[in-house]
Order: structure tokens, then sequence, then C-alpha cells
């Protein structure tokens, strides 16, 4: 049997390298005859450079930038050929704010024009920057000011800062910087940046803001757009991604590209697919919202339009055998169920992910030579 591997991550226990090897491990537990390839994944979200390095090679650039409280933290972006790619979680991500210290009223976005800058004077023609995970809720006026945008003060304090704005902020500097060099911010989240579908009400509660807190927020990034843009971008498909950083992107020309399609183009999914009898995705929590336009729906897209049977094996899984089907994805697997409890799922997530491909793979495969004896057999992949 001929299987693709091509899981996102599994928020806050594994990467998606690290789940792609569990699952590859533990099907060659079962099934030590299959040919296994492995195409871990990102939607541009944690992960985003390091699924692209793997699939593209290139170089990657390290670096030290503004992390999302201020205080420094080490980040590195790829470039291969004229493209630079750039994960702005890296240097805004949300795992770089302690529980306690969570306030998307005072995280930054500056970090992210560090890095932004920091691939154009390498000479980068393209930069994409993957949108996801972020700490922030400041439009992207931090990634403003870093490349040059005045007042530089009234943008660099976070998202509940921008409500002081008082005078059109001046984007010449910023945009002068990307001259030669375009932009496009890779995200699958369509949202706008205000409102009740906007950046402050749908991902503020995420990182920390209360019912108060969020309508403050959106009051804040509505001035900053009367601020920046009068006219229609903050109503744009993507402004809201990444707490406002997609608007701060469109406002210097840039354009919003699908992640999970740019990802899965670099990697050559559909290739792969169509060599494929099985492809395996997966992420931490498999709900309705990965039907809409989320990696595993992209791949499960994928499989169907190459007519191969697509499986998830996720931490936890809400969608319906309806659902799921009407999006082309053949079965679902739950790790919380399959280790037992929640808590066992996140404590021993690889091993628990390897004991559940092993168990799939008996059921796809009728449990092959060597498929109960227990023997870890995850490092011989010759067959890949």
């Amino acid at each position: 049997m001929r299987i693709v591997i091509a899981p996102d991550k599994f928020a806050g226990t594994l990467s998606a390298v690290e789940a792609a090897e569990a699952i590859c491990e533990g099907w060659l537990r079962a099934d030590p005859g299959a040919q296994t390839r492995l195409l871990p994944l990102s939607d541009g979200g944690p992960g985003f450079v390091e699924v692209l390095h793997t699939a593209l090679g290139g170089t990657l650039h390290d670096t030290e930038v503004t992390g999302p409280l201020g205080g420094s933290v080490p980040a590195r972006y790829l470039v291969s050929g004229a493209t630079a790619y750039i994960e702005s979680a890296q240097a805004c991500g949300l795992h770089l704010v302690p529980e306690d210290r969570r306030d998307p009223g005072r995280t930054t976005s500056r970090g992210v024009g560090e890095l932004i800058a920091a691939a154009a004077a390498a000479g980068a023609r393209s930069i994409v920057v993957g949108l996801g995970g972020s700490s922030t809720n400041d439009g992207g006026a931090g990634m403003l000011a870093a490349l040059g945008a005045e007042p530089a003060a009234g943008l660099s304090g976070g998202g509940a800062g921008l409500s002081a704005l008082d005078s059109p902020v001046d984007l010449a500097a910023a945009r002068a910087a990307l001259r030669g060099a375009s932009l496009i911010a890779a995200t699958d989240v369509d949202n706008p940046l205000l409102g009740l579908h906007g950046a402050s009400a749908v991902f503020g509660p995420q990182k920390g803001a209360d019912a108060d807190q969020v309508q403050r927020l959106d009051a804040a990034l509505a001035a900053f757009a009367e601020a920046t843009d009068p006219g229609g971008l903050r109503e744009a498909p993507g402004a809201g991604a990444a707490g406002g950083l997609g608007y701060g992107m469109l406002l210097l020309g840039g354009a919003v590209e699908s992640g999970v399609a740019r990802v899965l183009g670099a990697v050559g999914l559909a290739e792969d697919v169509a060599a494929a009898d099985l492809v395996i995705t997966g992420e931490g929590s498999f709900d309705t919202q990965s039907l809409r336009g989320k990696l595993p729906h992209g791949v499960a897209r994928a499989a169907a339009d190459q007519g191969v049977p697509c499986i998830v094996l996720a931490g936890a899984v809400a969608v319906g055998r309806q659902e799921a089907a009407a999006a082309g994805i053949t079965e679902t697997y739950s790790l919380v169920e399959s280790a037992g409890s929640t808590q066992a799922a996140l404590s021993r997530s690889a091993e628990e992910l390897r004991k559940l491909a092993a168990g799939v793979a008996r059921r796809w495969s009728g449990g092959r030579a060597g498929a109960d004896t227990g023997a870890d057999r995850g490092d011989d992949r010759s067959a890949r």
C-alpha cells in the first residue's frame, strides 16, 4: 500500500513534522511493507517555515526580533530562490506569551516588520508571510512602525493604544522600504478587520480578551482604520487575520493568498496523491472550522480529485460522518477516544498517535506480518 501522510500540527503537542513521523512509525508497526511518503504541512501558522524548508530546501536565516511583549526573541526566515518565507508566529505568536501575561491590548506585531525588513534587505523579490497563531490585536500597526510608518510610538504599543491616534498615519516610508518586493499574506482566514466577524470579536478571546476588552479593541482598530485607510480595505477578506496583520499587509499593497494552497503547491501534494492508495491527514482539533478551507479540507479535496480515499487522525473530532464525507473524507479517528482521555492524549501525544495509526493500519491493511508483535518499526523507512 502506498500512503501519503500529510498532517498539520497538533497544536500545543506535536509539530507537523513530529505528527507525520508518529503516524508513519505507528503505521509501519502494523504494516511494515507499506510505502510511505511524509509531507508535513502548515496553513501559514506555526510550522510554516519548517514545512516549506523541508519541501523546498533553500537557506534559513537566523536573527533576533522584537517579541510580542517587547523583549527580544529568536526567529528565522527562509529564502528559496527570489522568495522569502516568514512565519509571523515566530515574532508575535501566542506561544511566546505566558498564560498569565496574555493581553492582546499590549502585544505588538513589531517583530514581524523586522523580519520583513530583513528579508527585503537580503534581496527577496517576493515575501510570503504566513499568518496564524498570533498573540496580537494591533492591526499590523507594530509591523508598520518597524518598517518606518509614523508616528512610530503610537503604533508600537499594542492594540489598545491605537484608540489614541488622532491624526493620519504616514505610511510612505513603510511602503518605500518594500519597493521592488511583492508582499503576500498567506492565510485561510477570511475575516474582515472589524465587527462581529472581525479580528477582535473572533480571535480576541483566544488571546485573553474578555467581552469588554473585545469591544474596546474593536473600537481601537476602527480608529486605526480611520487613520490609515478610510476606504474599503478594512472589509477585505483576510484583513482580520492574525489580529489584523492581514490589514497591515494590505495597506502596504500586499495580497491575501490561501496559505493552504501555497503550501500544497510547494510540496507537490497533487503529484504524490495521484500515485497513492491512501492519504492520511490530521490536526489537533478536527471541527466545523476544519471544513472551511483549513488544511485537512485542502488535503481531502486533493485526494478526492484523484479518487483516492482520505482519512483524518485528529486529537479530537467534532465533525459528523456525513459532514466529513461531503468534504471528501472517508473516515475520521480521534486520539482522545483512542487514548481514553484528553489528559492521556495530551501527555503522551506521540506514542498515542503511533498506537492510533497502528490500529487504523490493521483495519486498512488486514494486519500484515508483524502487526501484533508491538515492535516499533518506525525507524525502518527504506520504502519511502
